[in-house]
């Protein structure tokens, strides 16, 4: 990434816009606008549960595309074109695998939380586990998530995408964008985060789409990508080294699991407990489905979302390793002094695979366009995690200072909280600048990998084993917590090093791959909490009771929200419709895993 200081001097091509695109970029703001203030307007919001939970009216089409929209980020879109310009195909298993785990969250989680009647996830917690403790570890572990990875990488994507293909100051695109989306987030809750998000995936799809096709036609079409990728090199390259040429197994899923940059191992089971985290106990995402009308709506929303989440690996995957096929020099370079010009960093530029394809390949027009598909990818990010940030603050954690609070002060703190969430996060910019990751998706996911494990770890177990104990859960949280900060700690003190350089990191980085290690953390905070558990008295009768799969009162959880016209045997048939579409979802799933394995 490039260093704070640097931001301002990238090689980037810095066109003047056209009418044309001015127009484009005009419209777009303009209808994002109008939705905004349509939904803030028909929108609840003056209750807890409107402002927060959009009333649980939400019907499954705006939920779905949320899902899809929230977790499809600026960020996202600029990592997974890097780094599939940098290895390959095997990232598009970060969005495949979410198919899998959104039909758990519609079909298992979802169920349990309706039926425990929450507004967070850790209140959740509270109710299944008893306590304060672990609820206030959950909710503030959430916030320093949300502000340290979330919001700081998309704020940082989608204003390195701005500067690049339209030469503005960093920092005035970041304030900027940073506004709009406060406003309306801050207005009008999760409705309008909600119908929001819904215009902006249409958006997002189309922009990507037009993309795509240019970029496969310049190319000549997808069997010429294999060829075209093998053979891009820089052509400065560093002596004595291979880290310029591409990988040989670039076009395949499953990789070796010792020698592989996503070996099939972790992908397979380390990254089904790290997607188990964002999908099922994550709450910018559970929010969503949470807003449900009626379970049979928060199903239909997760198969929506996990038919879009098959799209990325053709429209940010493979125009990522096009971007690296037509610019071998900027976006595949290994020279320090070649990536200092193209992009600012000297450890690589694969981040700017995709805006560079938009700047390169993109007419007039469609280039302002394509603009306002990353500002769309920005907002719905920002937005979703403006939400649910202060839900959790104001649910969780001054509802326990003031439990007396009434819903208008609720209401404003919860507001306030978000400007507090936009300075921290923007302070924060400058030292995400100058880390020293070179792909901005795995970078995440390295994070992810060192906080998230033991989480997943304590929801399933509470979900799933009646026995599992307050004492248990918290232990197991407090032994995963400080293996996995010593891992990011490390992360941090020991970057990968540059082309050419000897590999001199600790054992624990240098061996065990994050996806290795987000499989061994969780299994060890398993141990801790059934040791925990067995050791203690076990959970209360309140505790588990439509708090677990098997003390789940079905009835209720399958209930419909009153007034919504719907008969038993219309719920009846729809619930068939979504279960059909789970069984062929799942098919198609593995059969493109197949294709590319």
């Amino acid at each position: 990434m490039a260093a704070a200081n640097s931001t301002g001097d990238l090689h980037a091509p810095g066109p003047q816009l056209s009418v044309t695109d001015i127009i484009v970029i005009a419209v777009y703001f303009t209808l994002n606008v109008a939705v905004g203030v349509w939904s803030a307007c028909r929108a609840r919001k003056n209750t807890v549960s409107g402002y927060f939970l959009a009333g649980r009216d939400m019907t499954w089409w705006p939920i779905g595309a949320s899902l899809f929209a929230s977790s499809e980020g600026s960020g996202l879109f600029v990592g997974l074109a890097g780094s599939g310009a940098a290895g390959g195909l095997a990232v598009a298993g970060f969005e495949w695998n979410a198919t899998y785990v959104l039909l758990a969250l519609a079909w298992v989680f979802v169920p349990i939380y309706i039926s425990s009647e929450i507004v967070t996830l850790p209140e959740y917690i509270q109710k299944r586990f008893g306590g304060q403790r672990i609820r206030m570890y959950l909710s503030v572990l959430s916030l320093l998530l949300s502000v340290f990875t979330k919001i700081s990488i998309d704020l940082y994507a989608g204003a390195l995408f701005v500067h690049i293909c339209l030469g503005w100051n960093f920092y005035l695109s970041t304030i900027l964008t940073l506004a709009i989306t406060a406003l309306y987030t801050i207005a009008g809750g999760l409705a309008t985060v909600i119908y929001t998000d819904a215009l902006q995936t249409v958006i997002m799809v189309v922009g990507a789409v037009i993309l795509a096709i240019k970029a496969f036609n310049q190319i000549g079409g997808y069997e010429q990508l294999e060829a075209a990728y093998a053979q891009a090199i820089p052509s400065r390259t560093i002596p004595n080294t291979t880290c310029h040429l591409p990988r040989a197994d670039a076009m395949h899923m499953f990789r070796d699991p010792s020698t592989g940059d996503l070996p099939w191992t972790g992908m397979t089971f380390g990254l089904t407990i790290m997607a188990t985290w964002y999908w099922c106990t994550d709450q910018v995402i559970v929010q969503r489905s949470l807003s449900a009308r009626n379970l049979n709506h928060a199903k239909a929303g997760s198969i929506l979302a996990s038919y879009l989440k098959m799209l990325p690996m053709g429209l940010m995957i493979m125009p990522g390793m096009i971007s690296r096929a037509l610019f071998p020099d900027d976006v595949a370079c290994v020279v320090p002094s070649e990536c200092l010009r193209a992009c600012g960093a000297e450890i690589g530029c694969s981040n700017i695979a995709y805006p560079k394809l938009v700047m390169e390949l993109m007419p007039i027009g469609l280039r302002g366009l394509m603009i306002a598909v990353m500002m769309a990818a920005l907002l719905s990010s920002l937005t979703s995690i403006f939400n649910s940030s202060s839900t959790l603050f104001t649910m969780d954690i001054w509802r326990r200072f003031r439990p007396c609070a009434g819903e208008r002060e609720l209401l404003l703190v919860g507001r306030l909280v978000i400007v507090v969430l936009i300075g921290v996060s923007v302070a924060w910019i400058p030292v995400l600048q100058g880390s020293n990751s070179g792909q901005l998706f795995i970078y995440m996911q390295s994070v992810t990998s060192s906080l998230a494990p033991p989480v997943t770890a304590i929801f399933v177990l509470g979900i799933f084993w009646r026995r599992a104990n307050e004492q248990g859960a918290f232990w197991g949280l407090m032994a995963g917590l400080p293996v996995g900060a010593l891992r990011l700690v490390l992360e941090f003190l020991y970057p990968e090093p540059p082309c050419g350089q000897a590999d001199l990191r600790p054992a624990l980085l240098r061996s065990v791959h994050y996806l290795h290690f987000a499989i061994a953390l969780f299994l060890l905070t398993c141990a801790v909490v059934a040791a925990g558990s067995l050791l203690s008295p076990p959970p209360q009768q309140r505790q588990i009771e439509n708090l677990t799969w098997w003390t789940l009162a079905l009835d209720r959880s399958l209930g419909t929200k009153g007034g919504d016209g719907q008969t038993p045997q219309k719920r009846a048939f729809w619930a068939r419709v979504c279960n059909f579409n789970a069984v062929f979802l799942m098919c198609v799933n593995i059969f493109f895993y197949a294709y590319f394995a």
